[in-house]
C-alpha cells in the first residue's frame, strides 16, 4: 500500500513539474510576442519617418478617357496596368515617372527634351544651376502618366546634381553628339557616376544630331556606329540615333520606355543600315 502511495505521489510530482514548465514556457512566449509587436511598431515608425513617401506599385484605373497618341500607337487595351512609380496624394489617377538625362555640354540634350515636351511655357519646369526639369503628361485609359525629365547640365559643376537627378529614376538617357567622338568617350564616365546612385534604372544610349551625322564621310559614320554599339553593349543599353531638329526617334524613345515599364507588346525594329538612324539592342 505504501509503495502504491509513493508511486502515485511521484507521478503527481512529475505532472506538477510539467504544468509549471508549460506555464513558464507560455509566459516567456507571451513576453516575446509583446516585445516583438512593440519593436515592429517602433521599426515601422522609424521607416515611415526616414524614407518619406515610398515608391509602390499602383494599379491604373479603368475609367474612360481620351487616350493619347502614344497610348494608341502602343496598342494599349482598356485593362489594368501596373507600374512602379510615385503617386500624387491629390490625384489618384496620376503616376509620375522620373527620367534622367546625362551627357556633355552642347550636345542637344535640352533641345531633345523640348522637342518631346513642347516649347510652351506651361510645360517648362524648374530651372536651376546645372539642372533643368520638364514635365509631359500622357492620358492613358483613365490614368495620367507624367514623365518628369531631369536634364543635368554637362559642365563639371553639374556633377553635384547627378545624385538627386538619378535617385529613383526609372530610366537614364546617356547622350552624346554623333559628330563629336569625344562626347561619346565621356559617356562611360557619366554612366559610372549614375550607377553610384541608381543600379536599377533602364539605361538608354542616344546619339544626337543625326541630321549632321549623315553629312560625314561613310567610313567615319561606320566607325562611330561601331564604337557606339560597343559602348551600348558595355552599358547593357539600347542604342538610338536621333535628331531633335527633324524629330527623329524622339517620341519613339519615350514610347520604348513606356512599353518596357508597362510590359507592353509594342517593340522597336532593329536598324543597322548605314545612312539611317541606328537602333540597336
Amino acid at each position: 500500500m505504501a509503495k502504491i502511495i509513493r508511486e502515485s505521489a511521484g507521478k503527481m510530482t512529475q505532472l506538477c513539474r510539467r504544468i509549471v514548465h508549460v506555464k513558464i514556457k507560455w509566459s516567456v512566449l507571451e513576453r516575446v510576442s509583446v516585445f516583438r509587436q512593440f519593436f515592429t511598431f517602433i521599426w515601422d515608425r522609424i521607416l515611415a519617418c526616414s524614407v518619406g513617401r515610398p515608391s509602390r506599385y499602383r494599379r491604373l484605373s479603368r475609367r474612360n478617357s481620351c487616350p493619347s497618341m502614344e497610348a494608341m500607337e502602343l496598342g494599349l487595351e482598356p485593362h489594368d496596368l501596373a507600374v512602379s512609380g510615385y503617386s500624387s496624394d491629390s490625384d489618384s489617377d496620376l503616376v509620375a515617372l522620373k527620367i534622367s538625362i546625362l551627357g556633355d555640354c552642347q550636345i542637344g540634350k535640352t533641345s531633345f527634351v523640348i522637342k518631346y515636351v513642347g516649347d510652351e511655357p506651361e510645360k517648362r519646369g524648374l530651372e536651376t544651376q546645372g539642372l533643368n526639369l520638364m514635365d509631359k503628361t500622357l492620358c492613358v485609359q483613365g490614368a495620367r502618366i507624367a514623365f518628369r525629365i531631369w536634364d543635368v547640365g554637362g559642365d563639371p559643376k553639374s556633377l553635384d546634381q547627378v545624385p538627386i537627378a538619378c535617385k529613383d529614376a526609372v530610366a537614364i538617357l546617356f547622350m552624346f553628339d554623333l559628330t563629336s567622338r569625344c562626347t561619346l568617350n565621356s559617356v562611360l564616365g557619366w554612366y559610372n557616376q549614375a550607377r553610384k546612385w541608381n543600379q536599377t534604372a533602364m539605361p538608354i544610349l542616344i546619339g544626337t544630331k543625326f541630321d549632321d551625322f549623315v553629312q560625314l564621310p561613310p567610313d567615319l559614320q561606320w566607325t562611330i556606329i561601331t564604337e557606339a554599339r560597343a559602348y551600348a553593349r558595355a552599358m547593357k543599353a539600347t542604342l538610338f540615333f536621333s535628331s531633335a531638329t527633324h524629330n527623329i526617334n524622339v517620341n519613339k524613345i519615350f514610347k520604348f520606355i513606356m512599353a518596357k515599364l508597362f510590359n507592353l507588346p509594342w517593340t522597336v525594329q532593329r536598324n543597322l543600315t548605314l545612312g539611317e538612324p541606328i537602333i540597336d539592342f
